[in-house]
C-alpha cells in the first residue's frame, strides 16, 4: 500500500507527464505548420511517449493499491521564435521533470518504499537519455545557426538522430 505522500508525489507527477504530453503536442503543432515536418514528426513521437510514461504510473498506482488522479491538463505554450527555441525549452523541461522524479524517488526512500523507488528507476534512467537527446539536439542547432540548408538537413535528419539516442 502505497504512503498518502508518496501517493500525492506520484499523482503529482501524472499531471506533470501529462502536461509533458501536451507541451510536445503544441510544438510539433507549430513545427509542422513552420514546415519541418521531420521536426513534427519527431515531437508528435514524443507526445506519445510522454502520454505513455503517465499511463505506466497511472497503473502503477492503481496496482499498489491507491487511485491514480487524472488531472485536467494545463495549456502549453502554442508559439515559438525558432526550432532553438523549441529545444531549449524541451531541455528546461526535462530538467525539470527529473527534479520532479528525484524527488519521488527520495521520498520513497525515506518511506522505505522499495517497491516504488525499484520503479521509478526506469524514470530515472529515462530522463538522463531525455536530457542526452535535447542537449545534442541544441548542439547540432548551435552548429546550424540560421543557416536554411542546414535547418532543412537537420528537419530531415532528426528522426535518425531520435532512433540513434533510444539504442
Amino acid at each position: 500500500m502505497l504512503k498518502q505522500e508518496v501517493l500525492d508525489a506520484l499523482n503529482k507527477q501524472i499531471k506533470l507527464e501529462g502536461d509533458s504530453s501536451q507541451l510536445y503536442l503544441a510544438m510539433a503543432s507549430w513545427a509542422e505548420c513552420q514546415g519541418f515536418e521531420g521536426t513534427s514528426n519527431f515531437l508528435y513521437s514524443h507526445a506519445d511517449e510522454e502520454r505513455t510514461h503517465m499511463l505506466k504510473l497511472i497503473k502503477f498506482v492503481n496496482e499498489r493499491g491507491g487511485k491514480a488522479f487524472v488531472p485536467q491538463i494545463e495549456e502549453p505554450a502554442q508559439n515559438f521564435d525558432s526550432l532553438k527555441d523549441v529545444f531549449s525549452a524541451i531541455l528546461k523541461h526535462e530538467i525539470f521533470v527529473s527534479e520532479s522524479i528525484n524527488e519521488i524517488v527520495f521520498l520513497t526512500l525515506e518511506h522505505k518504499d522499495f517497491p516504488t523507488h525499484n520503479f521509478l528507476q526506469w524514470f530515472v534512467s529515462e530522463q538522463i537519455e531525455e536530457e542526452r537527446l535535447a542537449r545534442t539536439v541544441l548542439d547540432k542547432l548551435e552548429m546550424i545557426g540560421s543557416d536554411k540548408g542546414g535547418l532543412y538537413l537537420f528537419d530531415r535528419d532528426i528522426v535518425s538522430l531520435d532512433v540513434a539516442g533510444a539504442e
